[in-house]
Formats: C-alpha cells, structure tokens, sequence
C-alpha cells in the first residue's frame, strides 16, 4: 500500500471503531484511536497473514497485551477481510463473537486471547520462544499500552525475552500519555520508557506513532536486528482523529452517545473526503 493508502484504511478503521463502540453503548475508545495508524500498519503491510487462511502455520503472530483496545483490533481485522464489517456493530453483544478482549475461539485472526493487562507481553514471548525453539521462521508482535508498563509481569517478560536473545520478537508501546485515571506520570510513572528497554537487553526504536513514514522504518529496522528482542515506543494521541477525544482521558472507556457519534463520524467523513482531494 501507498502511504496515502494506509491512511485512507486508518480513517475506516478509526470509523468502525467509533461505530462498535456507540452500538455496544461501552467500550474503549481513546486507547483504540491512538492505536489505529499501527493496527493499520500491521495488518496491510507488516504482518505475513491470509485472511483466507486465518491458522497458517507460518503466519507472523500478533497480541493484543492491551486487550481493552479489541475495538482497534477488530476493526483493522474486519477491514483486511478476516470477517465482514457489519459484525462490528455487535461488538459485547449476548452472543456475538466480538466480546469486550479478545477470544481467540470464536474471532478469526486471532492468535491469543488477552484482557489482564501484563500477560499478553508473555504469551508472545512464549510464542517467540517456541519459534526458535522448532525452527519456525514466524515473527511475534505485541501491543502494549504505557499504562500497562506499571505491570510487573511485563518486566518479567522483557528480561526473559533479553536473555533468550529472541530477535523474532517486536513489542510495540502506544504512548499516548494516559490511562483511565489520568495521565501515566500521576498514576505511576514509568518513564524514561526507552531507557528501562535498554536496561532490559532491547533494541530500541523511538517512532511518531501516527507517521506511516516512521512506523514502516521502524518495522523494517527491527527485521535487521540480531541477537536481542526490539521495541517501537510510538508517541501517539489518546483518541486520534476525533477532536473532542484526543488527549482527554475521559474517553478511555467511554462510548460516545448518539450526538457525539454523529459528531465524530461526521470529523472523520470530513478527514476521508480531505485524503480522497490528495
């Protein structure tokens, strides 16, 4: 894909996540905002996947260690055609396979199931792990949130990761600075968050989020390096794209009403249309 490209598919996912979420009537929408240009990149250019074949076996894996940001997820899922796009709007419906975190039963394209914050970051260590061990050739990606990095157990995944020397393995932290209690600094700190990686035995790479330019960068540096596991910190806006949700940590978990989705669809129509004029 183009970069334009990639930003056009951005703004559709950055539109099915606001619509699940107002038809759920809950839900996360900043942390899922702030993480759609990734989601995007990921799913269209990054990772080796066929929607045709959800469960290939060399498949590059991906998890959601942020897993209340299923709403992104499911969202570049349903655009890259894993599931039609009309599921979304059953999104924590009784019955619907697009629950609250990820299920990796019942959703196709998914490679783990996540909600505790902290325990995604293990599990791909484990599959990372298990792909050097076999002599698999398959990538392992996670997403955290910078909030999670307040997790013990995610350190304990790092150290481990460092020490296994798993160079198959790319973590991913969306900073965008806030949590659902305020912002990361009030609540518990974990800054400077490049250097605790470096501490831990990663190769770090410090990347604007929201800049399909630096993501693909980032993603094709981490591919070069031997020896030690990778992290891309993106600096990112909690609830990019729609104006009166960015940088306001309100919005962590809360679903927009029917005046404030018919404000925010019309932004981003608004966005779509500026992209097409390009």
């Amino acid at each position: 894909m183009t970069k334009l490209e990639l930003q056009k598919t951005a703004n559709e996912v950055r539109k099915s996540i606001v619509t699940a979420v107002h038809s759920a009537k809950s839900g996360h929408p900043g942390g899922s905002l702030s993480a759609a240009d990734v989601f995007t990149y990921l799913y269209f250019e990054e990772l080796n996947i066929d929607p045709k074949d959800p469960k290939k076996a060399d498949r590059d894996r991906f998890v959601l260690s942020k897993g209340h940001t299923a709403p992104g997820l499911y969202a570049a899922l349903a655009e890259r055609g894993f599931f039609p796009k009309e599921d979304l709007t059953t999104l924590r419906h009784i019955g619907s396979h697009l629950q609250g975190h990820p299920c990796m039963q019942h959703t196709p394209g998914l490679d783990m199931s996540s909600g505790s914050l902290g325990q995604g970051i293990s599990a791909a260590v484990g599959m990372a792990l298990s792909a050097k061990t076999f002599g698999e050739n398959y990538r392992v990606y996670t997403l955290l949130g910078d909030g999670e990095l307040q997790e013990g157990q995610v350190w304990e995944a790092a150290m481990f990761a460092s020490a296994k020397k798993l160079d198959n393995l790319c973590v991913i932290v969306d900073n965008n600075n806030l949590q659902i209690d305020g912002t990361i600094e009030e609540v518990n700190s974990p800054y400077p968050i490049p250097e605790k990686f470096e501490a831990f035995g990663f190769h770090t790479i410090s990347v604007d989020g929201h800049d399909f330019d630096q993501l693909k960068a980032a993603f094709d540096e981490a591919k070069t390096v031997k020896g030690q596991p990778t992290v891309i910190i993106m600096k990112t806006v909690k609830g990019k794209g729609v104006s009166f949700m960015e940088n306001n940590a309100s919005w962590h978990g809360t679903a927009p009403n029917d005046e404030q989705y018919a404000a925010a669809m019309a932004e981003l129509e608004k966005a779509g249309e500026a992209l097409c004029q390009k």
